[in-house]
Order: C-alpha cells, then structure tokens, then sequence
C-alpha cells in the first residue's frame, strides 16, 4: 500500500513536471523611458521583477544610443541572476514626428526558447502605423510563435487609427502564429479589436487596469486598461495570465513611476 502511494506521488509528480515544462511565461512591460536616465539600482529592481519570465517584450526604449546601451546593462544584470539570457533591440522606429521615435526590445532565455531569424520591424503599415511594431518569431519544443511587440499612440491622438491594421497581419503572415502584445492605450473592449476577435483572436486580461495614477485614490492606485496580449485561440491556450503591481514596494506611487507608468503584464501559455 505504500509502495503505491509513494509510486503515484512520483507519477502525479512527473505528470505536473511535464504540464509545467509544457509552458511558456510572456512577459510585456512599457517600461517609461529606458533609457540612460535609468539608474543601476532601478535597472535592479527591474531585473528582478521579469527575472522569473521566459520571454519579456519591453516598449518605450529610447531611441537613442542610451536606450540600446540600457538594455544592455538590463540583461547584464539579468545574466548575474542565474540564467543565460539573451535580446534584441530594434531600429528606431519611422514616427513621423522625430519625438513620437522609438525603439523596442526582446529578452529571453536561450535554455527555454529559441529565437528563429531575426526580428523586425512591420513594414507593411508604416506610413498608417506611428510606431510600427516589432516582430520576432520563437521556437519552443518544435512548435513557432512570432509576438508583435507594439506602443500605441496616446488616447488622444486615436490609437484605434493604428490598431484597425492588425486584423490583416495574420493574412499577410499565413505561416505564424502571431500573438499581439503591448500597450495598446485603449481597453481590449474597444471594438477595434472586434475583426481579431471575430477571427479566433482573444485577450489575456479582461476589466485589468494597467497604467498608474499620478496618485492613488485611497487604494485605487491603476488609472486605466492599456496593457494586453491578443492570441489565436485555436493555436495557443492560456494556462494563467495576470499583471505585477510592482508600485505596491514603494512607499509613494512617484518613486514607483520612475521605474514605469505602466505595470508589467504576463501570460503562461502552451502553443499548440
């Protein structure tokens, strides 16, 4: 009798191993400014936040020099953590208005993933889209997914202009298996989303507030639902998804803004 237990705990062990192994942990984080403003200790404490992700896609990295060097320094610190890491930092993006240009950027961990070619940014939208995403396909245990990394323009300036063009990315890609992550600056109820929703495409996160208040209202300290993932449903599942509210280890919400804005979001999937 206990020789049988002791063999189904080893079996249920192995079993909840394999499930485990099976997935992949996404981060997307708009870190505000990463850039060399970005000091070592917040470089740290940003490390140690994504340090437990598989894949993480940043936005808002400076497009100067100083935002690809902060990357740099970024995985450096990562790569002291324990795990090899590795990344890739876009071009500056084509924005029209020279202070709307940015750059992008992937960082993962060659033990888990592997990344296919080399990412780029989408051409196909670049005079209709501010900061055309940027696009990196990943390999994990025989099946490929490629993310589209994107940041929007303010709500003020219509983000939905931007995000109508998505709904032809997967037909202008028929071989990927695109998820869409990144700061959207509109909630995922926005029916600009309808046309990939009515095509199979979900969102990870529903009524979830991810950008910061100047300053919290008792304890509502999320402004509004910015941050998402969208991924084809037929393809990919969603074991868990959530965000990090990193603000709440710091004792005012203005130290907390001068590591983001934003809060970092997260997917654990399986790619079918």
């Amino acid at each position: 009798m206990h020789f049988k237990k002791h063999t189904l705990f080893l079996l249920s062990s192995l079993f909840f191993s394999l499930i485990i192994n099976a997935q992949v942990s996404i981060c997307s984080w708009n870190i505000m400014n990463l850039g060399k403003s970005k000091s070592d200790s917040e470089l740290e404490f940003i490390a140690k936040t994504i340090n437990k992700y598989d894949i993480i896609t940043i936005q808002e990295v400076v497009a100067g020099n100083g935002g690809a060097k902060a990357v740099s320094r970024l995985v450096s610190i990562l790569n002291n953590k324990g795990s090899k890491w590795d990344y890739a930092v876009s071009d500056v993006t084509t924005s029209d208005n020279p202070s709307s240009r940015e750059r992008y950027a992937f960082i993962w961990k060659p033990s888990k993933v592997t990344k296919i070619g080399n990412s780029w940014l989408e051409q196909n939208f670049q005079r209709e889209i501010d900061r055309e995403p940027f696009m990196s396909t990943f390999d994990y245990k025989g099946s490929t997914f490629t993310i589209a990394s994107f940041h929007a323009v303010p709500k003020k300036k219509n983000p939905e202009k931007e995000i109508k063009y998505f709904k032809y990315l997967p037909s202008l890609y028929p071989k990927l298996n695109i998820i869409f992550m990144g700061d959207f600056n509109c909630s995922q109820s926005n029916t600009v989303f309808n046309p990939l929703k009515n095509n199979g495409y979900k969102s990870i996160l529903t009524n979830q507030k991810t950008s910061l208040r100047q300053k919290c209202l008792k304890q509502d300290c999320l402004a509004s639902e910015y941050d998402n993932m969208f991924y084809y449903s037929k393809k990919v599942t969603v074991e868990k998804a959530g965000v990090e509210n990193f603000y709440s280890q710091f004792i005012t919400l203005k130290e907390a803004r001068k590591i983001s804005d934003h809060i970092p979001i997260y997917g654990i999937v399986v790619i079918k």
